[in-house]
């Protein structure tokens, strides 16, 4: 890629662990997400469970037009406004609120995939793009976000029918692929690459192995 992304200093939140999970379709994004909160639950961590976008009210709706086939061709700005729009309500009502109780949040996809989406794959200005998500969510960046790292020729695969974004073409999704590997190697210190082809389990021993530090620093804070 051409343009860098997701080099800012950013925003950490001083309670609660904030992770995400980000990577192309059928990555196993969703499937990570709740064994990671199912084990920590198990543990005695309260979590919070999320997803963008559609984890509101307002986002539900936002969901089903960015997403629904029926809802056709959108202006690029137009499509990247609306997933910050979902960004904006989720951070206000949900996940903030969550970490300031010091609670773990784990959630499905977040800004990069805006930047991966949007930017890298509709190609729009990355760096207008990136201060836009940025203001929407405060510029709160997850403490870890773990990328699982999938061909998007064996990720297509997984599904029978195709929402919107699913549906462009493969180069679209390479393009995203790349976005997503891209911004892991800028910043490793915040970021987990994962071969989403290993097996679940070996993916979550992955994961809390990395998770574990972050952990006891919330606990002992």
């Amino acid at each position: 890629m051409s343009q860098e992304i997701g080099r800012g200093p950013g925003a950490y939140a001083e309670r609660g662990v904030f992770v995400c999970f980000e990577g192309g379709e059928g990555s196993g994004k969703s499937t990570q997400s709740r064994l990671l909160a199912d084990a920590l639950t198990g543990e005695g961590y309260t979590v919070r469970l999320t997803f963008e976008p559609g984890d509101t009210v307002v986002g539900k709706e936002l969901r089903r037009i960015v997403l629904s086939p029926e809802t056709g061709d959108l202006d690029d700005r137009c499509e990247a406004l609306l997933y910050a729009a979902d960004k904006a309500e989720h951070v206000a009502t949900l996940v903030l609120p969550a970490l300031e109780r010091g609670e773990v949040v784990v959630t499905d996809r977040y800004v990069d995939s805006t930047l991966a989406y949007q930017g890298a794959g509709r190609a729009l200005d990355v760096a207008e793009l990136e201060e836009v998500a940025r203001w929407a969510t405060r510029d709160l960046r997850p403490h870890l976000t773990v990328v699982l790292d999938l061909d998007p020729t064996a990720g297509l695969k997984r599904f029978e029918g195709r929402d919107r974004i699913e549906g462009e073409s493969l180069a679209f999704h390479e393009r995203v692929r790349e976005a997503f590997v891209a911004m892991a190697k800028a910043d490793p210190d915040h970021y987990l690459v994962v071969d989403a082809r290993s097996p679940a389990d070996e993916i979550h021993r992955a994961v809390r192995d990395r998770l574990a530090p972050l952990l006891a620093k919330a606990v002992q804070s």
